[in-house]
């Protein structure tokens, strides 16, 4: 596939998959040995890769990606992203909040045929918890 076709298949990819939440897309654009190195977890597989998916989902409901921009050069697509929800669910250790919250990654991904067959996810998972624990823990002693 040409670079821009690339770029498209991940446009798309960010937009159905992630804001529009659409569960076929995932099983069309992922090969089914597709492995993604996401944030504290390895998925190998169309399946895991879902549970992992539906536990951020679970956590923000209204999650929402904006791409702020793509380069690809042949099977290698790169992506800066930004992404915002509502912590409305638990997630992790961390009871919902209620909090809005924002953050910035990056995400690689290695396209063949048409499909994603690796990705690398990169962003501050760590400070969301850090955040949202003390949001939680605040909202804790302010019931108590």
């Amino acid at each position: 596939m040409s670079d821009s076709a690339n770029i498209g298949l991940i446009r798309r990819w960010m937009d159905e998959v992630w804001n529009q939440q659409r569960e076929p897309t995932v099983h069309e654009l992922l090969r089914a040995d597709a492995v993604g190195h996401l944030e504290g977890l390895t998925t190998h597989t169309v399946d895991e890769f879902m549970a992992a998916r539906a536990i951020l989902l679970e956590a923000f409901p209204d999650f929402r990606l904006h791409v702020e921009d793509v380069i690809a050069q042949g099977s290698n697509v790169a992506v800066r992203w930004t992404a915002a929800g509502t912590h409305r669910g638990a997630l992790l250790d961390v009871p919902a909040t209620g909090m809005a919250v924002t953050c910035r990654g990056a995400t690689w991904f290695v396209v063949e045929d048409g499909r994603i067959v690796e990705g690398w996810d990169c962003w501050n998972q760590g400070r969301l918890l850090a955040d949202l624990r003390v949001a939680a823990s605040t909202r804790s002693q302010g019931s108590a």
